[in-house]
């Protein structure tokens, strides 16, 4: 087992979205340094630097959103890594299908709530980070050093939430964007339809899982996205669990890893759910002890760990959520909306 929980530190960061990136890319600069640049996951990725299909990946993003081109940008600088390297360790999820991004996610018509599983190398380097542009909507957003926000769980000013959930799809063509730059440019949409839209409306080249639920609406979506469809299933009664690999029908040509990690967390969490415990509990559970799905194990078989736990309320007129530490039921952060209350 971890020695301790991972602690998340807290960063605020405004202004145009060069500087974003780069308050983000300063802040993450150490763990990066630290961890990342040495592990096995940068080689993988680092060594898709001459594929052929990245210029066009790149000019994708370059014409559907230049803003995310400029972030990423301030990214690189503060982090004092090329900005060609960075772009590609946010791709990774499109190149590699092991990159080690995992998740759960319990869905109910007015709640989200989402274990974030990643690179334990990163277990107290992470944090919670409020994020103010000048030109689009704040939200605050669970942040990985190096990466972009919106590919972890988020609450944007509209009350527009969303979880994110790793897929590992094969065989993805070079002809579509990025799944991380989707979910970053989905935390500037104002409703779940826009974002569903957006999605609908661009190429895609990975795939993801979303929960997606808005403050005071009466149900929320499961949404599964690839380069070939994208695939909504509203949530208006009972409910669902998703881990990481896609489940919805629309999506069964997928070609898809499914890891034992990631297909036992799903039959563990559907077995919970006709009883009586809480999204908290589901997310806190090792009666598998092989693959539970609170992860905290240096043996993990998908080298992921819990990083922290997310409980969103959209019941009222504006978001109440909270944000734990792995298996603690005292929160370490508390919101309504995007202000925070405690932590």
């Amino acid at each position: 087992m971890m020695s301790c929980a991972p602690s998340l530190s807290w960063l605020d960061a405004h202004g145009s979205h060069h500087e974003i990136g780069l308050a983000m890319g300063r802040w993450g600069a150490a763990a990066c340094r630290r961890h990342l640049l040495s592990s096995a996951a940068w080689t993988q990725v680092m060594a898709h630097r001459d594929h052929p299909g990245i210029p066009a990946l790149q000019s994708l993003l370059h014409r559907h959103f230049p803003w995310i081109e400029r972030e990423l940008a301030g990214l690189a600088e503060g982090l004092e890594l090329s900005y060609e390297d960075v772009f590609l360790w946010n791709c990774r999820g499109d190149l590699w299908a092991m990159a080690p991004d995992g998740c759960t996610t319990v869905l109910a018509p007015q709640r989200l709530s989402h274990n974030e599983d990643g690179d334990p190398g990163f277990a107290g380097a992470c944090g919670m980070a409020k994020i103010r542009p000048i030109d689009a909507p704040a939200f605050v957003s669970f942040l990985y050093p190096g990466s972009l926000p919106g590919h972890t769980f988020a609450v944007n000013q509209s009350g527009l939430a969303v979880t994110v959930n790793n897929i590992r799809a094969r065989r993805a063509r070079p002809d579509g964007l990025p799944r991380m730059m989707l979910t970053r440019a989905l935390l500037g949409t104002q409703s779940p339809a826009q974002a569903i839209t957006l999605l609908r409306d661009h190429p895609r080249m990975g795939a993801f899982h979303l929960g997606i639920g808005q403050a005071g609406a009466p149900g929320t979506f499961s949404v599964e996205f690839s380069q070939a469809a994208v695939s909504v299933q509203p949530v208006r009664q009972g409910r669902r669990v998703h881990a990481n690999h896609a489940v919805h029908d629309a999506q069964q040509p997928l070609a898809q890893v499914i890891t034992a990690s990631s297909s036992r967390r799903q039959a563990r969490g559907e077995s919970l759910l006709d009883g009586d415990a809480s999204p908290l509990d589901i997310l806190a559970d090792t009666g598998d002890a092989q693959e539970p799905i609170l992860r905290q194990s240096a043996a993990d078989t998908d080298q992921e760990n819990t990083m922290a736990t997310a409980d969103i309320d959209l019941s009222g007129d504006m978001a109440r959520w909270e944000v734990y530490e792995p298996g603690q039921r005292q929160a370490l952060f508390s919101f309504q909306g995007l202000h925070r209350l405690a932590g």
